[in-house]
């Protein structure tokens, strides 16, 4: 922007231009230098100028809206408890979200902390809460509340069978919300991000997020309807917990068909009953 407007005030020389790029912009300096060379046209000028206050007024907009939205936060009923608000976790700022940090705001309103679910910042938390409101007597259970989602999997059954576990199409604002979340649990060392992960590679990316995004519906529901916390196990404790159900699962297959399991003990190479 910096560039654009020093343009628009008549600076032409592509040298002083280009040293007000950005200092996170990957080319040089030259090669800005190289890309600014042209010629200046008035009805171009004329269309950037139209363009830059546009932007202006749009960023003006989006500051009173962004005052807005938190002078009604404020008047919420504070429910936060006596303990403080925990430490913050590291999250990545989702682009086009409130200005002000709204995680103290959503404390106050709910009365937990919604952000320490990994890959759920206060912008999403914001989103889902404006969405769905407070009150969670609305929905019965943690499945009926992500059915309302659409993010929890379908019940398509005819004479019995069931034909299809496909979610239904919904335009959502939660469950979109929900969805971008879980991407970002592609790259987290958390249990949530082990068991994205997991689901990734069986059912493919798409199922993937579906299904992380129903399980985050169901911690978020948990959270507000019994005031519970949320500790993350870690990605070490899901794999264990995976691992232990696994072999539960084999051993009774393997006790149904009349064998019995052994383990080897890697010193010894020598088989042991589990």
């Amino acid at each position: 922007m910096g560039i654009i407007k020093a343009i628009l005030k008549g600076e032409r020389d592509p040298v002083k231009l280009a040293k007000l790029r950005d200092p996170r912009c990957k080319n040089s300096e030259a090669t800005v230098a190289r890309a600014l060379e042209g010629h200046y046209r008035k009805e171009h000028l004329f269309s950037l100028q139209q363009a830059v206050e546009l932007v202006e007024f749009y960023q003006k907009q989006m500051t009173a809206c962004d005052g807005q939205i938190e002078t009604c936060l404020q008047q919420f009923e504070d429910k936060s408890p006596q303990a403080p608000l925990a430490a913050r976790r590291r999250h990545k700022r989702r682009r086009g979200g409130v200005a002000f940090d709204a995680r103290d705001y959503l404390y106050r309103m709910t009365g937990v902390d919604l952000t320490q679910i990994d890959s759920i910042e206060a912008n999403t938390a914001l989103t889902v809460i404006g969405e769905i409101g407070l009150d969670m007597g609305r929905w019965p259970t943690e499945k009926h509340f992500g059915s309302w989602l659409g993010v929890a999997p379908g019940n398509k059954v005819s004479g019995g069978k069931r034909l299809s576990g496909r979610t239904q199409p919904s335009a959502n604002r939660a469950a979109a919300a929900l969805r971008m979340a879980a991407q970002s649990l592609n790259q987290s060392q958390s249990a949530l991000g082990a068991y994205f992960r997991r689901l990734k590679a069986r059912l493919g990316a798409p199922k993937a997020l579906t299904a992380a995004a129903y399980k985050l519906s169901r911690i978020i529901y948990r959270m507000l309807k019994h005031g519970a916390g949320y500790v993350d196990q870690g990605e070490a404790a899901y794999e264990e917990r995976y691992r232990d159900r696994l072999l539960r699962s084999v051993k009774r297959r393997a006790a149904e068909l009349g064998f019995q399991l052994t383990a080897i003990d890697p010193g010894t190479r020598e088989p042991a009953l589990i």
